[in-house]
C-alpha cells in the first residue's frame, strides 16, 4: 500500500458543529462576523498577545499582499525575496506592486539574514522598497533581528511564517501565518497576520476589506481577502484540540528524530522533531544520492514532494526577475526530500522511509 506524502486532518464535524449553530442562529456569514472576532481574539490569547494584533485573512497569500501594501513599499521597486521558498511569496511580491530580487538564504538555516541582506542591497540594480523574509518550512527564525534591521534601514519587513504556528514569535513586523489545510493547524482555507504595531494591524484589516472607513468610504487601494464564518468555525474547533494535535504531529516527528539519528545519510531541519514540527518533514540528503533516492523511495510506493521545487525562481513566470547568485538555493534544491508526515502515520512506517534512504546513500 502506498504511503502518501500528506493526508491532512480537520476537526470532525461533531467538533464544528456547535460553531456551525452559532451562525445559523446570527446569519451573521462574513465580513468580520462574530467568530472570526472571537478566533482572533483566541489566537492572540494562543500567542500572549493584545487584542486588535491579529488579522484573519482568506489565505495566506492575499496576507503577504495585504502586509506588504499596508507598509507602504514604494510601487516599482524592488523586493527582496528569497529563491529558497514556496512560488506564493513571489507572487504576493508582484500582486502588491512590487518587483521581486531574488537573494540567496544562509546555508545552515535556510534563510534570509539580516546582515547579508544589507550587503546585498547595496548591490541590488535599483531602489528597494521591503524584505520579504521565509521561516522555511515552520523552522524558527530570529524575528527580532529583523525588527532590529528594519529599524536600521527603515525598510519594512513582511515574514511569510506560513508553516510556523508552531514556532511563531510575534514582534512589530507583520508575520503571515497560512491555516490551509495541509498546515499544523488549518481551517480549510485561511491565514492570519500577527504584529504588535496595531495600526499596520488595521491597516491590514482595512487593505482585506475594499478599502473601506467606518463609512464604507475606500480609502487605500485593497483587496477582498476576509476570512468567512464557516472558516472561523473550523479555526476555532482547532483550536479546541490543539494540544492533542500538536502532540500528535511531534509524536511522528519524533519518530523522525530517533530515526534518522542512527541514519548516515537522512538530516533533519535544526530542532525539528524535538523543539518544533509543522505539517512538512523536510530529509536532505547528499546531492549525488538525490535522483536515487528519489526513485528509491517511488519504488516501493512512498510518495515524495520536491515542495520548493528548484527554486522559487526557476518557474517560468519568475525567471525573468533578477537576482544576486543563489549557490546555497542551488544546492538545497538538490539535496532537499519532502517524505509522508501526517498524524497517524506509524513508526514502521516512518522507519521505511528513512531506511529506504540510507540504503542509496550509503
Amino acid at each position: 500500500m502506498m504511503i502518501p506524502v500528506l493526508r491532512p486532518k480537520l476537526p470532525s464535524a461533531d467538533r464544528i458543529g456547535p460553531y456551525l449553530a452559532g451562525i445559523d442562529r446570527s446569519r451573521w456569514y462574513s465580513n468580520f462576523g462574530p467568530l472570526v472576532c472571537e478566533f482572533e481574539e483566541r489566537l492572540a490569547s494562543h500567542f500572549n498577545i493584545e487584542d486588535g494584533t491579529i488579522a484573519t485573512v482568506a489565505n495566506g497569500t492575499l496576507g503577504l499582499v495585504a502586509a506588504l501594501m499596508a507598509q507602504g513599499a514604494p510601487p516599482g521597486t524592488l523586493c527582496v525575496v528569497p529563491g529558497w521558498t514556496f512560488v506564493a511569496s513571489v507572487n504576493a511580491v508582484v500582486l502588491a506592486g512590487l518587483t521581486p530580487y531574488f537573494v540567496d538564504v544562509d546555508a545552515s538555516t535556510w534563510a534570509l539574514e539580516p546582515h547579508d541582506v544589507e550587503e546585498r542591497i547595496a548591490d541590488a540594480p535599483g531602489p528597494v522598497g521591503a524584505v520579504m523574509v521565509v521561516a522555511p518550512f515552520g523552522q524558527p527564525i530570529d524575528y527580532a533581528a529583523w525588527d532590529d534591521f528594519t529599524h536600521r534601514t527603515g525598510l519594512p519587513v513582511v515574514i511569510d511564517a506560513a508553516a510556523a504556528f508552531d514556532t511563531l514569535r510575534v514582534c512589530e513586523n507583520p508575520v503571515v501565518v497560512s491555516l490551509h489545510a495541509t498546515k499544523i493547524l488549518g481551517t480549510g482555507e485561511g491565514g492570519f497576520v500577527a504584529s504588535r504595531n496595531k495600526s499596520v494591524i488595521e491597516n491590514i484589516r482595512r487593505r482585506s476589506n475594499f478599502g473601506f472607513d467606518r463609512y464604507r468610504n475606500c480609502m487605500v487601494a485593497a483587496l477582498n481577502a476576509k476570512l468567512s464564518e464557516y472558516h472561523a468555525a473550523v479555526g476555532l474547533a482547532s483550536l479546541d484540540a490543539w494540544n492533542n494535535t500538536r502532540a500528535e504531529w511531534m509524536s511522528v516527528a519524533s519518530a523522525y528524530r530517533r530515526a534518522s539519528a542512527k541514519s548516515n545519510g537522512v538530516n533533519l531541519q535544526l530542532g525539528f522533531g524535538e523543539t518544533w514540527v509543522s505539517s512538512t518533514c523536510i530529509v536532505s540528503v547528499e546531492e549525488r544520492v538525490h535522483t536515487k533516492a528519489l526513485r528509491a523511495l517511488a519504488a516501493v510506493e512512498i510518495e515524495t514532494r520536491l515542495w520548493w521545487g528548484n527554486g522559487a525562481h526557476r518557474h517560468p513566470a519568475t525567471a525573468v526577475f533578477r537576482g544576486a547568485d543563489l549557490p546555497v538555493t542551488e544546492s538545497l534544491a538538490r539535496s532537499a526530500i519532502g517524505v509522508p508526515l501526517y498524524r497517524d502515520l506509524q513508526v514502521d512506517q516512518v522507519q521505511s522511509i528513512v531506511t529506504t534512504i540510507d540504503a542509496v546513500a550509503s
